[in-house]
């Protein structure tokens, strides 16, 4: 199906502004989008969201706290291409008794791609929005320049839906 969009808010509430993609999940559930984008919020499961991006979105936005050395509140658009993607499961060993690969609560990108390998789906287009967090300390609620950024950002998933429920690949 063409232009089937996944939106997935992920992260820990509990860890300041790691809630960052929470926050902006929980706000863009009321935001009217085109038929076929689902807007969800994953916290910290990553299972879920492998079996989800394997039901055949075309592209998946993924929101999150993504430290990249910026000022806090800084926003970052990346795309994840196959290449930049692990594959924990063609590993000669295979995945390790006991690795975060079972870990059904861990939102690590690499065994998302993993579980993804293993189910033989395939991703799509992974586009990441990241606000570069103030803390990841225990506690909760979003910093001063994370919780400002939220607008922002989902003025930016609101464009990148757009462009890719159209069929662009503009990032």
């Amino acid at each position: 199906m063409s232009g089937r969009v996944l939106v997935a808010g992920v992260g820990n509430i509990f860890l300041g502004d790691d809630g960052f993609g929470v926050e902006v999940a929980r706000r863009m559930a009321f935001t009217d989008l085109p038929d076929g984008v689902r807007v969800a919020d994953y916290g910290t499961s990553g299972m879920h969201l492998a079996y989800d991006i394997a039901g055949g979105y075309d592209t998946t936005i993924l929101v999150d706290a993504a430290p990249r050395g910026g000022p806090p509140g800084t926003l970052t658009v990346l795309e994840v291409g196959p290449e930049d993607r692990p594959d924990l499961a063609a590993s000669a060993d295979g995945p390790l008794p006991g690795s975060q690969l079972f870990n059904a609560h861990g939102m690590q990108p690499d065994v998302v791609f993993g579980v993804l390998e293993m189910l033989g789906a395939k991703a799509g287009r992974i586009l990441v929005v990241g606000c570069q967090p103030a803390s990841l300390e225990e506690g909760i609620g979003l910093s001063e320049p994370v919780a400002a950024a939220v607008d922002e950002a989902i003025r930016v998933v609101t464009t990148l839906v757009a462009q890719n429920a159209n069929g662009s690949q503009e990032p």
